[in-house]
């Protein structure tokens, strides 16, 4: 097999396992949904800095998978346009060879503090990206699987 189809099954190898893994294998605590209700209340950086990474090493624990480090930014979203409206935004990002989620705190035009439950679900949309590496060995995509693995997690923390 040349170097080319290798590639290419082991892309579709790990895109078809990832859309295969519809569950994830552990349950949260009281202190996970309790930080959830806090980090829903949240409207300063400090505090989501706080609360976001007790969630995570709390998830971590319950996953028993290694913690990630968090960094909020008080930047503006990554953000493009065309024709005058914004088209794409970046609310965050994983790095999987740092083991680091990355959040901006701030909308991409406007520059306003994040909605308290947009900046939950990019977390937890980034910590689900550092779940499926560390625990399911997956290079990490946006496949149906993943969604699914998704909404499971919110599920559990009653969101």
């Amino acid at each position: 097999m040349n170097i080319f189809k290798r590639v290419r099954y082991s892309v579709m190898n790990n895109y078809q396992k990832s859309n295969s893994i519809t569950t994830i294998e552990f349950g949260v605590g009281s202190d996970a949904k309790f930080l959830v209700e806090q980090l829903l209340a949240s409207q300063f950086e400090e505090d989501r800095q706080r609360l976001g990474d007790a969630l995570l090493d709390e998830l971590a624990d319950s996953a028993e998978i290694d913690i990630v480090r968090l960094k909020i930014s008080d930047a503006r979203q990554y953000h493009k346009k065309r024709g005058g409206k914004t088209v794409y935004k970046q609310y965050g990002y994983y790095h999987p060879s740092s083991q680091y989620i990355y959040i901006t705190n701030r909308t991409a035009v406007r520059g306003q503090l994040l909605a308290p439950k947009t900046f939950l679900d990019t977390l937890l949309h980034e910590w689900m990206h550092h779940y499926d590496f560390k625990k399911l060995g997956l290079n990490s995509i946006h496949t149906k699987g993943f969604y699914i693995r998704l909404q499971a997690l919110k599920e559990l923390l009653s969101i």
